[in-house]
């Protein structure tokens, strides 16, 4: 059954935000589905859209192989939105003209409204805001029949539309879909509901219902085993996947020797004790240790432990009445910075339950949350009725602690990493700043440095404190943590964790840099 009755499609064209522009449209209670640019008008035209957003991306528009789509599509009278390299090949293929500019534009930037009739209504008061650019290339002469409707001090032409209001193509040069940009979720919310005249009908419920089913024609009578972490992901997709299928679903919680300080004991309490479901605990902390002995490479960090997580649960599902699927939180950012999911998008980094699976994985998927975002995830699973202390707990990477240590993975250094993560987390909590972190946590750096401890010289390990403020970690930015609270993080874990003499605030943002540190 077809429950959302208006669809904006997302046309892929390599960017690392297009999933955020499907977030950001899903935020204004419209489904969004995202497509790669090489798909034909026809299969576009087959969805019935509301609207078209046509995504940015890495390559120039004159370049012999940039990606592009038919001009056709520009000709249907369906709205249509070019973002930043979507803005450039609308004038490519417009005969307008893009050339590359003298001085790239990177950064934040004061966009100067010129009007303000539609897609920037309401926008700056009118007048001027705050917008993220970044590009090389600008437009040097609009095609015929575009007007400019706004600029910067680089850009003569920030954005545009079609004079003709049948045609409604709009075009922004920055990028509406980032929080650098304050007011772009209202740009895209104009476009969304103003423009292309959709209905706020998308739904978490929805959702539910949606994935209920689809859980359920695609495992018939199969037997489930679920991956669990304790996780916001792993629990949602568990307590989704049980409303399904029942007592039919296994819940397998490897304990890799990788984890946080209490982590077992509490995924005992809250599955088996309080969600009443069927959990095994395997303790393979050995193995795990003994696999990634000796290596320093975050990628073979990631796949050594995503390889070893589906032998246990391989061996797992033969033990439980020869389950024939396996359950995983895999999210949107997941997808997105693991493989060119959907489109021509850079690997950023593997994920250990995305591109770190074996190729030839005898356990078939489900990933009821795979087009999801995490604050969708936290909606999700309130709708479904999971505990605050669950819904809100801040991300853990699945690979754990092995990459929040840089360098070799050892017992002494997880007890390092381990017993400094406690603390971080603790004078987060007593600070009242849990719920307005997206993460926050220690990391154990590949080197040591030089104190006085005692009147006596030290040289002992250092470690990094990170904490970043987050909508969905797509981007983020380094939280601004008071100063007495870092002050207290630091004096805890030079005095209470042996081995430490010196602590160090990571300040980078994501872009450029990512959250883990590997």
């Amino acid at each position: 059954m077809e429950l959302w009755h208006d669809r904006i499609l997302v046309l892929d064209f390599g960017s690392q935000y297009t999933q955020l522009i499907a977030r950001r449209i899903r935020e204004a209670q419209v489904y969004s589905q995202i497509l790669p640019c090489t798909v034909p008008l026809a299969t576009i035209l087959a969805y019935r859209p509301s609207g078209i957003i046509l995504s940015g991306g890495p390559a120039s528009v004159y370049e012999k192989k940039a990606p592009k789509i038919s001009v056709e599509v520009l000709n249907q009278q369906i709205p249509v939105l070019g973002i930043c390299y979507g803005m450039q090949l609308v004038t490519h293929l417009m005969d307008g003209e893009v050339e590359k500019a003298a001085k790239r534009e990177y950064g934040r930037a004061e966009l100067l409204l010129d009007d303000t009739s539609d897609l920037f209504k309401g926008i700056g008061g009118g007048k001027t805001t705050t917008v993220w650019m970044s590009h090389g290339d600008r437009i040097e002469r609009m095609p015929k029949g575009f007007r400019s409707i706004a600029h910067t001090a680089n850009s003569p032409v920030a954005a545009m539309k079609a004079v003709d209001a049948k045609r409604r193509i709009y075009c922004l040069q920055f990028h509406p879909e980032v929080a650098h940009t304050p007011e772009g979720t209202r740009m895209l919310r104009n476009f969304v509901l103003d423009i292309c005249g959709c209905k706020p009908t998308w739904t978490m419920s929805s959702y539910v219902e949606t994935s209920v089913k689809q859980i359920r024609e695609q495992v018939g009578d199969a037997r489930v085993i679920c991956a669990l972490s304790g996780g916001v992901d792993s629990s949602v997709a568990a307590v989704l996947t049980h409303r399904a299928i029942g007592d039919r679903l296994t819940c397998v919680f490897v304990d890799n020797g990788l984890l946080r300080q209490g982590e077992v004991e509490k995924v005992r309490k809250t599955f088996a004790a309080q969600f009443k479901m069927n959990v095994r605990v395997l303790g393979k902390g050995r193995e795990f240790l003994a696999a990634l002995a000796r290596t320093i490479d975050p990628e073979r960090k990631r796949k050594i432990i995503g390889r070893l997580f589906i032998k246990f649960f391989e061996a797992e599902a033969m033990r439980n009445g020869k389950a024939a699927y396996l359950v995983q939180g895999t999210l949107y950012p997941d997808v997105i910075e693991s493989v060119s999911f959907k489109g021509p998008s850079a690997t950023i980094k593997t994920h250990h339950n995305v591109g770190g699976l074996p190729t030839r994985m005898k356990l078939r998927l489900i990933e009821p949350l795979r087009e999801l975002f995490k604050d969708e995830v936290r909606v999700l699973g309130k709708e479904l009725g999971i505990a605050d202390e669950i819904v809100w707990r801040q991300p853990f990477p699945g690979p754990g602690l092995a990459i929040r240590i840089i360098g070799t993975v050892t017992e002494d250094r997880l007890r390092i990493v381990r017993e400094a993560d406690v603390i971080v987390l603790e004078e987060i909590k007593r600070a009242g700043l849990y719920r307005d972190t997206w993460q926050a946590f220690a990391v154990l750096l590949p080197i040591k440095s030089v104190g006085v401890m005692g009147d006596q010289r030290t040289y002992e390990h250092v470690v990094a404190v990170r904490a970043v403020t987050s909508l969905d970690g797509m981007t983020a930015d380094w939280a601004r943590l008071p100063g007495e609270v870092l002050a207290t993080i630091s004096s805890r874990i030079i005095n209470e964790v042996r081995g430490v003499n010196r602590v160090v605030y990571d300040i980078s943002s994501k872009p450029p840099s990512t959250i883990e540190w590997e």
